[in-house]
């Protein structure tokens, strides 16, 4: 795994950051990262984010959770590519697909898509302006990424696909850490 990333550059993210309610309170910071069917994208951003943030000590102050736009995998595990990578790279995986619920995205901190068409259904699905100013691009947080990119979508390709996806969203987890702690939530 990487070193320190720098927070990327302001925005919506930062926006997304500054407008979570929790930590800085005592509260943990909930987390919820939203792909399509739940079993490659968000399950691995989930494990890598949980795994960045026991090395930096901060563990205990977030509640990481993942969820899919789409109930095709619903009770199901992993996809058995991303959770090779993850063992390859030394992180722990535990994980069973769900639907991501409106309860969800009321109760999040911060809700990091990983792509454009992800992004539009959570927006389609927040109660409220409040609820989407929470909804941003994981990769947002990647000073690699920007504010319109997205983690693709590995499922109909080969390892190197789940290998890209790993460092984009370490990248990007490593950045969204750097942002909480500069808003003063961790």
């Amino acid at each position: 795994m990487s070193g320190t990333s720098p927070p990327p550059t302001p925005g919506a993210a930062a926006a997304a950051v500054a407008a979570a309610p929790g930590g800085g309170t005592g509260d943990p910071v909930r987390i919820c990262f939203v792909c399509l069917g739940n079993i490659c994208r968000s399950p691995t951003a989930a494990a890598v984010l949980a795994h960045v943030a026991e090395q930096e000590g901060v563990r205990d102050r977030l509640v990481i959770s993942s969820a899919g736009t789409g109930d095709w995998h619903v009770g199901g595990p992993a996809d058995p590519r991303a959770a090779a990578e993850l063992a390859r790279r030394g992180v722990a995986l535990d994980h069973v697909a769900r639907q991501i619920t409106r309860r969800d995205l009321e109760h999040a901190d911060v809700v990091a898509a990983m792509d454009r068409m992800n992004l539009a259904a959570l927006h389609r699905l927040a109660p409220g302006e409040e609820t989407r100013r929470r909804i941003v691009l994981l990769r947002a947080f990647d000073p690699e990424g920007g504010p319109d990119r997205d983690v693709p979508d590995p499922y109909h390709g080969g390892p190197q696909g789940f290998r890209d996806v790993f460092d984009m969203v370490e990248r990007s987890c490593r950045g969204l850490l750097a942002h909480l702690r500069a808003a003063g939530r961790l």
